[in-house]
Order: structure tokens, then sequence, then C-alpha cells
């Protein structure tokens, strides 16, 4: 896997995922769950979405 996730986008992505979890959390729901999403791309700078469309919010090199 190649990284296709840049450094402002993995921010926003992780900060995203842990505010959907805190609120899931807050008001004892299982959409709260929905917050992974983000957060694991951003963790591990993939997002298998960017692929059929060929972007990256990487810098190019």
């Amino acid at each position: 896997m190649k990284a296709n996730v840049g450094s402002i986008d993995r921010v926003l992505r992780i900060i995203v995922g842990l505010v959907i979890l805190g609120a899931g959390y807050y008001y004892q729901s299982w959409w709260g769950l929905v917050g992974l999403v983000p957060l694991l791309t951003g963790i591990f700078r993939f997002c298998p979405a960017y692929l059929p469309f060929g972007l990256s919010s990487c810098a190019k090199k």
C-alpha cells in the first residue's frame, strides 16, 4: 500500500475520527464506530476510496 494521504489530510482525518468516536461514546450510539474509518485511514496514511479516482493528497516529490 502506497501512502496517498498527505499530512494536513492525515491530521484532519484523525481529529474528525476522534470527534465522531467521542460523540458516539457520549450519546451511547454505535454510530460512533463510523469514526474508525477516518481515524484508521489517517493513521495508516492510505485511503482505499482514493484509488479508483487516482487521487492523492501527498506532496509530489
